[in-house]
């Protein structure tokens, strides 16, 4: 269970927000400058709200009074927009970067499909051959909670297709919250559990 209730002040408003995500995809919709990146990055750690709280799994990540749990400590996967992979690296050492279990590491690479990248470089394969590292990179943690910043937006529609079928797929098997930020309602609609509205950062009712 994923619990969060902060303000943050930004630039033209504030974000004032409170839900739980349990075992569940929660998508948060709304429009570009809405705070839905903010809230994530404030719950993975990258930065900090100015009020609240944020409750994983009965452990306090960040609370007003107390010093916030550093990126490292928290057990959360993020898949960022931009997937992040290192270029330096192939394909295998991005993925078993931050990895826990080895076993487990060549389960997701058998589930996604991804053996005949694993020597490859980041610049060598296609926007979803990416989104698909970047998953099993994130996955690869163990992570408590997986955040995703709008993963699929870049994707061409059949690539995209096809992603979405294996995020659902992965999360029937993984059941941790995921919070998924996007802009695309259909696809809001297809992955979401829930759909939280957010507007000026806040959550429509």
């Amino acid at each position: 269970m994923l619990e969060l209730a902060i303000t943050k002040k930004l630039k033209n408003f504030s974000i004032e927000t409170k839900f739980k995500v349990g075992e569940e995809i929660v998508v948060l919709f709304g429009p570009s400058g809405a705070g839905k990146t903010t809230i994530l990055n404030s719950i993975a750690g990258l930065t900090n709200p100015d009020t609240g709280a944020i409750i994983l799994n009965n452990r306090m990540l960040f609370h007003t009074k107390e010093k916030p749990v550093p990126v490292q400590k928290r057990n959360i996967g993020y898949l960022f927009q931009d997937y992040a992979l290192f270029p330096h690296m192939t394909v295998k050492k991005n993925i078993a970067y931050a990895m826990k279990d080895e076993a487990l590491l060549k389960k997701l690479i058998s589930v996604i499909g991804i053996d005949h990248l694993l020597n490859s470089y980041p610049h060598q394969i296609s926007g979803g051959e990416k989104q698909r590292v970047a998953l099993i990179r994130a996955l690869a943690t163990e992570p408590e909670a997986l955040l995703l910043d709008e993963p699929f937006s870049s994707l061409d529609d059949k690539t995209r297709e096809e992603c979405q079928r294996e995020l659902l797929r992965l999360h029937a098997i993984w059941k941790i919250p995921i919070i998924m930020v996007t802009h695309d309602f259909k696809e809001a609609e297809k992955l979401g559990n829930r759909i939280l509205r957010i507007q000026q950062g806040k959550l429509e009712k």
